[in-house]
């Protein structure tokens, strides 16, 4: 049950937006179009309720709570992001707006948005742990089958630390050497 509400809860997030944007955009129905978008954080709602739910019936905990947790400490972490990227994108397809500007590949503008991007990694991250722990608490049944998926995260998190933080080097690399 709790796999559908996550396969649910995925697809809305991607319809909601769409349902948004084109409602502001196409439509020119700019208010509605907000309320929609706005209604964006409900879906992590709906999928933290349902984990919750699904924990205090008896379930035991597994994966499928860990994939929730994953879902909404990724959508607390990369949602805003996501929406202005796709809010630009789509004012520029539906109404005409400029196109958005390519990030530079390298320099202290690239460096600076790669280390954004792995603090929202980050911020995914504690949010995500945090409610894996929370649903162990709740399971009383300890949290071992939910953070088994935090081993591989942890590795993926440092590893994307070391790319994303190779950018505010490699300037000063270059500088160096000319």
């Amino acid at each position: 049950m709790l796999l559908a509400v996550i396969a649910a809860c995925e697809i809305g997030f991607w319809v909601l937006l769409a349902a948004g944007l084109v409602t502001r955009y196409l439509l020119r129905l700019r208010r509605t179009g907000m309320v929609l978008l706005a209604a964006l954080p409900l879906v992590d709602v709906v999928l933290l309720v349902a984990s919750v739910v699904d924990i205090q019936r008896g379930a035991a905990p597994s994966l499928k709570h860990s994939l929730a947790a994953i879902f909404v400490g990724v959508s607390v972490g990369f949602g805003h992001q996501t929406l202005k990227w796709a809010d630009k994108w789509a004012a520029h397809f539906l109404a005409g707006a400029p196109r958005p500007p390519k990030l530079p590949k390298k320099g202290p503008e690239r460096a600076r948005h790669e280390r954004a991007g792995w603090l929202r990694h980050l911020i995914s991250y504690v949010v995500g742990v945090g409610i894996m722990l929370l649903l162990g608490v709740l399971s009383g049944r300890g949290w071992d089958a939910l953070l088994a998926p935090a081993g591989p995260w942890t590795l993926v998190l440092v590893i994307d630390a070391i790319v994303s933080f190779s950018y505010s080097f490699s300037g000063t690399a270059e500088k160096q050497s000319v």
